[in-house]
């Protein structure tokens, strides 16, 4: 489900080479060469949603790599709880905006006639940067999202070297990180270790998003038997992204936050850390990883 917007970016930069960093200080010799550098595309992307022939109001702005638009908008719709299958959305289209010349930073969603209109009071409207999830959420209660999946009860187990392989698939199927090294991403794995679905974005949340996005419109929710791979870290709103969406196992390739390791113990989600190389750290749910 596309998305109009370049992904990369090029930019003059001045690159300073140093032959011996460890030489004495009249050793040393520095280059300096300018040349062109390929960035990761970072673009804002408003979210307006409304009912059947009713005005589409703007509920969220999210910091994002274009591309994928419609996957991001209907991921984050999900797992924010605002809509619960395929079937409430009516129609979702990518709009022009007001830029000049046109981005296309906007998604109208239209809502089914069953499913109650978000609350869009600014009070409680969503931002999300690239760096963190959602802010202005106004209570920890809110973010607490209940999910309509038991992921506790999903008797799927994997096996840690299928685990400690998959990072490297990811890494082999970011095309864009390997040209700008900036991208995040989210991949989607059988229990079995194969790489079903990869989405990549400046954001980790955003790359989760288009992945649940993606699956919502494939009928593949709840996400039984599979494993969330998120690289960086594993903080709350990565944990409750994949409570809400089924998925029992979410790994990362860096460390889990306090709150996200809660949120694990709660919902019954193994919590798998510090994915790399031969070694892991389990937190939750240790008993879904086969040593």
């Amino acid at each position: 489900m596309g998305g109009v917007g370049r992904v990369t970016d090029r930019r003059s930069v001045l690159r300073i080479s140093i032959e011996d960093p460890t030489a004495p200080a009249a050793g040393p010799v520095a280059t300096a060469v300018r040349r062109p550098d390929t960035l990761a595309a970072e673009e804002p992307l408003e979210i307006r949603v409304g009912s059947l022939g009713a005005i589409r109001t703007p509920l969220a702005v999210t910091m994002r790599t274009p591309g994928d638009d419609l996957d991001l908008a209907l991921g984050f719709l999900f797992t924010e709880g605002l809509i619960g299958a395929a079937e409430d959305v009516v129609t979702a289209q990518l709009c022009a905006g007001t830029d000049e010349p046109n981005t296309y930073n906007v998604v109208d969603v239209t809502l089914g006639p069953d499913v109650p209109p978000p609350d869009t009071d600014p009070a409680r409207n969503f931002y999300t940067t690239s760096s963190c999830g959602v802010c202005g959420k106004a209570s920890i209660d809110a973010v607490r999202t209940k999910s309509r999946f038991d992921v506790s009860t999903d008797a799927v187990t994997v096996d840690a070297a299928a685990l400690a392989a998959m990072p490297g698939r990811l890494r082999t199927a970011q095309r864009t990180f390997e040209r700008t090294g900036g991208l995040h991403a989210a991949g989607l794995f059988s229990a079995a270790g194969e790489l079903v679905c990869v989405r990549e974005d400046v954001g980790r949340h955003n790359a989760v998003d288009k992945v649940v996005g993606w699956a919502l419109r494939e009928g593949r929710l709840p996400l039984i038997c599979h494993v969330l791979l998120v690289s960086g870290r594993a903080s709350f709103e990565l944990a409750q992204k994949a409570s809400m969406a089924g998925a029992p196992v979410l790994a990362a390739v860096s460390a889990p936050s306090t709150l996200a390791v809660d949120l694990a113990d709660e919902a019954g989600l193994t919590l798998v850390g510090f994915l790399r190389g031969a070694t892991m750290n389990v937190y939750a749910r240790a008993d879904r990883v086969v040593v």
